[in-house]
């Protein structure tokens, strides 16, 4: 007979699946991540199949988690430019604020045992934010570049904004400020 499943128990598990593979890496074994939680590995097993079916489900959730942070609350009624600026502080409050989920997530998204069903699924909470970014560049550089360029360019910038302010967090608001004007002017 099957064990119930819990669903503070799987909770569990994911949180200590954040903080092991934000910290190891994909190397990361099961046994850790079991470990970590505070349940037996074969513990894990009742709740995952499998390791990639665990960093299936840890990738949609972060990308949930990360969605929820950059487009819930997204102003309707208000310019292109004012809805990207909402989802660019949106990700970088996310980012600062839950700095394991976004190494973690780093490391998943190149993980060889993501299929390609998760990463549709993790894109869908991210549909707003592409019509955005095709607005915002109809006219401007990026019109006749691929959707997925400029979705890794912004991505880019992105990061390289959120590492400019972990190395000086006393100008974090200046280089927020600076790289969604660099956002901005690139893509419009």
């Amino acid at each position: 007979m099957a064990r119930p499943k819990s669903d503070a128990k799987r909770n569990e598990i994911m949180e200590a699946a954040i903080r092991i593979v934000a910290e190891q890496g994909l190397r990361a074994s099961t046994a850790s991540i079991a470990k970590a939680a505070g349940v037996s590995n074969g513990a894990l097993f009742i709740y995952f199949e499998t390791k990639a079916d665990l960093l299936n489900e840890l990738y949609v959730e972060l990308k949930l988690r990360m969605a929820a942070a950059t487009v819930d609350g997204l102003p309707e009624e208000v310019e292109p430019r004012d809805q990207l600026r909402h989802v660019w502080y949106g990700m970088l409050r996310w980012a600062r604020e839950k700095p394991l989920e976004r190494l973690a997530l780093a490391q998943l998204g190149v993980s060889n045992d993501l299929t390609p069903a998760t990463r549709d699924i993790a894109s869908r909470p991210y549909a707003r934010v592409v019509e955005l970014l095709d607005r915002c560049r109809a006219d401007g550089a990026m019109r006749d570049a691929s959707p997925m360029f400029v979705a890794s360019l912004v991505m880019a910038m992105t990061e390289a904004t959120i590492d400019g302010i972990a190395a000086d967090p006393a100008a974090a608001e200046r280089h927020a400020a600076i790289g969604f004007d660099a956002l901005w002017r690139s893509i419009s």
